[in-house]
């Protein structure tokens, strides 16, 4: 089955799963209006009889369901919103490698940084949340959350690379996985901005996987880099990511980080507070100052 009538068949079956959601909720949306009235009939009594007491109970049993329910159909749309995108990269990834460019993602030597920064920030914005069960964790590569030990960045991934400059000077710029070779632990990579047009042989030690999740600040704080931690955060409208401290974590699952860029142009040593997205946040591997 080709990639392109695969996607076809997932998007028919997410259409349905909508379908179902709305379905759902304008079945609950009945109860909830039952139990609202039932609490306002109480209030106007003054009393809580055993009748209300066991009328609310199977009222809140049969919420509590309904709601499970349309959570397992959004978990499954959100599964099949994931099966898409991953074949979307995949077709991405080979007509790239065959080198057949459509117009979402012209050719690198074409591409100008207008059209570059807009893809980046599409990237950041369409970032899937977190949405765990109760009493989950955010697993690795979700928000702050590192890779595991043994994690290895798949072909296509993005990643911030540490990489020698033309004046000799290291920095960390936004790349694209090519390949890891397992007998020699490099990866190859590419410079994702068009005018480096370069690609980088590097160490794992050189490599830090970006997000794969949004962390939700709402149920998942602890997956958040905090106030004044020390990050690597690319600096608004290049491809670039520098030293900086939080200055303030996302409080809505939309937010962005603001962030004190090192620039020794200010008095204190830091910029004034810039947004960037949880996307291309990662935790600095160098603990000590340089100026």
């Amino acid at each position: 089955m080709s990639a392109d009538t695969k996607i076809a068949e997932l998007l028919t079956e997410l259409h349905q799963l909508i379908k179902q959601t709305q379905e759902e909720r304008s079945r609950s949306e009945h109860n909830l209006l039952n139990i609202q009235k039932t609490h306002e009939r109480m209030q106007t009594e003054n009393k809580t009889s055993p009748y209300y007491r066991t009328k609310l109970r199977g009222l809140y049993t049969t919420a509590k369901a309904d709601a499970e329910a349309e959570c397992s159909i959004l978990r499954h749309a959100l599964d099949k919103i994931a099966e898409i995108k991953s074949l979307l990269e995949e077709r991405r990834i080979a007509a790239k490698m065959a080198g057949v460019y459509s117009d979402s993602d012209p050719p690198r030597k074409t591409m100008r940084r207008g059209v570059l920064m807009t893809l980046l920030q599409q990237s950041a914005m369409t970032l899937p949340l977190w949405i765990g069960k109760p009493g989950e964790s955010p697993p690795p590569l979700c928000g702050a959350t590192p890779a595991s030990s043994d994690y290895v960045a798949k072909q296509g991934d993005k990643v911030a690379a540490r990489v020698k400059a033309v004046d000799g000077d290291e920095q960390w710029i936004l790349a694209e996985v090519v390949s890891y070779n397992h007998s020699t632990n490099k990866y190859e990579v590419d410079d994702i901005d068009e005018e480096g047009k370069e690609r980088h042989t590097l160490s794992r030690r050189r490599i830090i996987p970006l997000p794969q999740w949004k962390a939700n600040p709402e149920t998942d704080p602890e997956a958040l880099f905090s106030k004044d931690q020390l990050v690597l955060a690319l600096y608004p409208q290049t491809t670039c990511f520098y030293r900086a401290l939080i200055h303030t974590p996302p409080h809505r699952p939309q937010d962005d980080y603001s962030v004190l860029f090192e620039d020794t142009s200010y008095a204190d040593g830091y910029s004034p507070p810039l947004n960037v997205a949880q996307r291309y946040v990662v935790a600095c591997k160098e603990n000590k100052k340089k100026w």
